[in-house]
């Protein structure tokens, strides 16, 4: 009974230690054991791991990729235009040790601080050297990465690996937005002006080309009426000509009628002349009555 009494608290205080040394590190973290304060132990595959009881503490860090946002930024470019820059970034803990060692007991807040300082001066820095037409365009691709391989030297100084850097937003501010707006109208209303300019002066090329064009083809169909009327007139002419020679009673008789045609229009035509006019010749019968 006695023996009983002694070895039942043995067994409670072993079995303590042996839970309390024993701790479980999961996949999606890394693991420090710390001996007053001083680092004897990284665990970062996951499994069981052990540790002494009372004097280890175990101090455990996301292995994952987090995420930080950075901003809003305010930016000069080289051109003096301001810019608000909205910007993030991923990272992950690389080093743990050198990580304990920058942020201490802080962790991830501190070292979010940190590093949202680091990617703010890297971000102004770069983005001061090109002009905002390069900012808002494609090429700030290759400026995300310039800024990322910028923070990536002073974040291992963190134990960071700085994974991605992209600007999320990139504004103009507020006071400067209304007069960049003034500024982009005029300029638009003033290529439109250029435009209807150029659009007037070739409208008024191609009509003055239209109108000569007309000129030139009514004056070249004129000139070969002309010419076929004056050939028409000469070959009517001849044929009159040959009719006459052929038969001149008969051609005094058709030059007659057209002369009654010509003198005789609508209904109330009248003509006043001596009976005996030579135009009534064919108005006579066979005996010149």
């Amino acid at each position: 009974m006695k023996k009983t009494t002694y070895l039942l608290p043995i067994l409670v205080i072993a079995i303590a230690a042996i839970m309390s040394s024993i701790f479980i590190v999961d996949e999606r973290e890394k693991a420090l054991v710390l001996r007053f304060g001083r680092v004897v132990a990284i665990k970062e595959d996951p499994g069981l791991a052990f540790k002494w009881p009372l004097f280890d503490e175990v101090v455990r860090y996301d292995d994952r990729i987090l995420s930080i946002d950075v901003g809003p930024i305010e930016v000069t470019p080289a051109d003096d235009r301001r810019l608000v820059v909205d910007a993030f970034a991923r990272y992950r803990i690389a080093d743990v040790v050198q990580f304990r060692q920058a942020v201490g007991n802080g962790g991830e807040v501190v070292a979010g601080q940190r590093l949202d300082r680091i990617l703010t001066a890297e971000t102004r820095e770069v983005l001061g050297t090109v002009s905002s037409k390069d900012i808002l365009s494609t090429d700030r691709a290759a400026l995300m990465l310039r800024i990322r391989n910028a923070a990536i030297t002073q974040a291992r100084a963190l134990g960071l690996e700085v994974v991605d850097v992209r600007l999320k937003a990139t504004d103009l501010p507020p006071q400067n937005l209304e007069a960049t707006f003034e500024r982009m109208r005029a300029e638009r209303e003033r290529e439109a002006t250029d435009e209807r300019a150029r659009g007037n002066e070739a409208a008024q090329r191609v009509r003055a080309q239209a109108d000569r064009t007309v000129v030139e083809l009514v004056s070249e169909a004129r000139r070969e009426a002309e010419i076929t009327r004056g050939e028409a007139d000469a070959e009517r002419n001849a044929i009159f000509a040959d009719a006459f020679g052929e038969d001149p009673e008969f051609f005094e008789f058709y030059r007659s009628l057209n002369a009654y045609r010509a003198a005789l229009k609508g209904e109330n035509s009248s003509i006043v002349m001596s009976p005996d006019s030579d135009f009534f010749n064919y108005f006579r019968d066979v005996q010149g009555r």
